[in-house]
């Protein structure tokens, strides 16, 4: 028997877009680019495609849809492409619970002059909307703060961040890849100028993200070319790619009414049935992703016992989950994430990560949760309760 509760870090492609790839591969292979018969066909394909994942985030024009090759070089293209328009370093801030495709390219500006307020954010992973109008400078050109943290699961308030930037006359861009096929997006509503989604985490092919890019915002392209994506993406596009991603783009719009519902209950089970393990605190705040669920353990020490430890014991039962912490030249490091969050170093060591998705049960949660408490029975120093 083998669970998969991985869901954040990849989803399966869905038969439905492998069959739009398959067809783009067999039948509509041109380049979009060509003006003969070959090209327009593909260019529908990518058109089609644009209009597809408009719709998943409700954005009006088609054209605000930059395709990329994925979450991170859509969130890249968001903060290089704003910080490109200045010749002399600005003022930007971000949270300091950022996804790494944004707070490296972040951190790369920082090392060429630029300022940086790094937002604090509360025990569960929330910024005070009082902290980011309190930051905000006379060169101020940019806010990106993340929408769903992929670590915690934390819903971070965009639609007021929005309001204080919008009325501030500065940029904001979201990272909204956890996001995006899991609750209802209105960019309008949100006061966004910049966000960010990923194929691969809606049951789309690896390979295709988008940025949106609302309409008058200017950026300066990452990429010299042929100037495909209204000159902000150049490169042929992965036509392929991003017929599977408007594909899933789709259906996810048609599914969340009934497919968000049914993984709250999933998570909130799954919560339920582990909230009794001493130790085992969960992680983030109770406004987050639908199909999120994480730990960290107090008792963690990095060596015997860690967030690895426990991946690597669920996956010889054959579930797939994922740890917060990560190695580094064979050493542990704590997650940054519940760093900034203010839990212990031990702790952060310890963090866990089960996300759900379209093929997870009742019945495999329930087993998750028991395998799970025999495993941390096995390896823990306090003694626990096996059953629930």
């Amino acid at each position: 028997m083998q669970i998969y509760l991985d869901y954040s870090a990849t989803t399966p492609t869905r038969p439905e877009a492998i069959a739009a790839m398959q067809a783009v591969f067999n039948q509509y292979w041109g380049n979009p680019s060509s003006l003969h018969e070959w090209g327009q066909r593909a260019a529908t394909v990518v058109e089609q495609a644009r209009m597809q994942v408009a719709s998943l985030i409700n954005a009006a024009d088609p054209e605000s849809i930059i395709f990329t090759s994925g979450g991170t070089e859509a969130d890249n293209l968001a903060i290089m492409g704003v910080a490109h328009l200045y010749t002399k370093p600005q003022h930007m801030i971000i949270s300091n619970v950022e996804h790494s495709a944004v707070a490296e390219p972040v951190r790369l500006l920082e090392s060429w002059g630029w300022q940086v307020t790094r937002l604090r954010v509360d025990a569960k992973g929330r910024v005070n909307p009082h902290d980011l109008k309190a930051a905000l400078q006379d060169d101020t050109v940019l806010v990106s703060i993340i929408y769903g943290q992929s670590e915690v699961g934390t819903l971070q308030p965009i639609e007021e961040l929005g309001k204080i930037t919008r009325s501030a006359g500065v940029l904001f861009h979201t990272d909204a890849v956890q996001v995006a096929g899991r609750l209802p997006i209105y960019v309008k509503n949100l006061s966004v100028d910049l966000l960010s989604i990923s194929s691969h985490k809606i049951y789309g092919p690896q390979g295709a993200g988008a940025l949106y890019v609302r309409p008058g915002v200017e950026l300066i392209p990452l990429l010299s070319g042929g100037g495909q994506e209204k000159r902000l993406r150049s490169g042929t596009q992965a036509v392929p790619m991003i017929a599977g991603f408007g594909i899933a783009a789709e259906l996810a719009v048609q599914e969340m009414p009934t497919e968000t519902p049914r993984l709250i209950k999933l998570r909130d089970r799954l919560f339920s049935q582990l909230n009794d393990i001493p130790g085992l605190l969960p992680t983030g705040d109770s406004h987050r992703l639908p199909h999120h669920v994480s730990f960290c353990l107090e008792y963690a020490d990095g060596e015997k016992l860690s967030g690895k430890t426990l991946v690597r014991q669920m996956n010889l039962a054959g579930i797939g989950i994922s740890a917060g912490a990560a190695c580094h030249s064979g050493k542990l490091s704590p997650s940054p994430i519940l760093l900034a969050m203010g839990y212990p170093e031990n702790a952060a060591l310890g963090a866990i990560r089960m996300t759900l998705g379209r093929e997870t049960t009742e019945a495999d949660v329930d087993w998750v949760a028991m395998v799970f408490r025999q495993v941390l029975q096995r390896l823990s120093p306090v003694e626990l309760v096996v059953s629930h």
